[in-house]
């Protein structure tokens, strides 16, 4: 299994807040440790690894990760906690996992 996790830069140089909190999140976790590349969307560049991945898979938030498995296809999560659930095999409270679909204005859109 290969997991890229996709993060955002905005145009004037600055990290996207959501990509942070995640990556925070992860850290803390002991998490990041599983991830084997993390690319950049930049926004001031369509060509950037990360914008040319969101839009091969159709995604516009950030962050988002892709998981590779040996024939089968890639599969997408835009949703941090869902992610964790089904690949990482982690612990998820249902209270967060709502709370990060239903908070979409922290989301940022590529």
């Amino acid at each position: 299994m290969k997991i890229t996790m996709v993060k955002k830069i905005f145009a004037d140089g600055s990290p996207c807040k959501k990509c942070g909190e995640i990556e925070e999140k992860m850290r803390a976790a002991g998490q990041l440790e599983r991830i084997d590349r993390t690319v950049v969307a930049d926004e001031s560049n369509d060509q950037s690894e990360g914008m040319v991945l969101a839009t091969e898979h159709g995604v516009d938030r950030a962050p988002f990760f892709i998981v590779e498995r040996d024939g089968a296809p890639a599969v997408i999560y835009t949703v941090y906690f869902k992610f964790v659930k089904e690949v990482l095999n982690a612990e998820t409270r249902e209270e967060d996992e709502i709370a990060e679909i239903m908070n979409d204005v922290d989301l940022d859109f590529l």
